[in-house]
């Protein structure tokens, strides 16, 4: 399985699923983050966490443990 987390910068990949429960999953789909869209890696803090990514045509940060839950192909 990769997920979003394992996305390099410069990339687009597209979502297959979303994992986890309840108010965590629905905050990740509320902000765009849904099945079959795709999703472009524009920059990673230094540290690593977090991730920017474009979504829909906005940009958007992610927590790493959040973009983990995100199933890409």
């Amino acid at each position: 399985m990769n997920t979003l987390k394992e996305v390099k910068v410069g990339k687009t990949a597209k979502v297959v699923k979303i994992h986890g429960e309840g108010a965590l999953r629905r905050r990740i789909m509320d902000m765009g983050i849904t099945k079959g869209v795709e999703i472009y890696v524009r920059k990673v803090a230094p540290l690593g966490d977090p991730v920017e990514i474009t979504v829909r045509g906005y940009e958007l940060s992610l927590r790493r443990a959040d973009a983990e839950m995100v199933e890409i192909e």
